[in-house]
């Protein structure tokens, strides 16, 4: 079965948003879809303009924030804030 096939509009339009989104890595995707890093880019590169893909991806590209792997940053937590 194709992923197209699978995903409904409102899932894609979700995927969309979470891979625009630079804070939302790879792996929540993968997480909450099932679907690879070249999976999204392939649903991207089919349902956005390609100037709106070719910006995406220069943004993405090198970027720590979408590989949460990389992205070793930590956050200030506050003692209030709950979990």
């Amino acid at each position: 079965m194709k992923i197209s096939e699978r995903l409904n509009k409102f899932d894609i339009d979700r995927i969309i948003q979470m891979a625009w989104e630079d804070r939302t890595p790879f792996e929540a995707i993968r997480n909450q879809f099932g679907l690879h890093d070249n999976q999204v880019k392939k649903i991207l590169k089919k349902s956005l303009k390609l100037s709106s893909y070719i910006l995406w991806r220069k943004r993405v590209q090198g970027r720590k924030t979408k590989h949460s792997k990389t992205n070793l940053a930590s956050r200030f937590k506050s003692k209030n804030q709950k979990n």
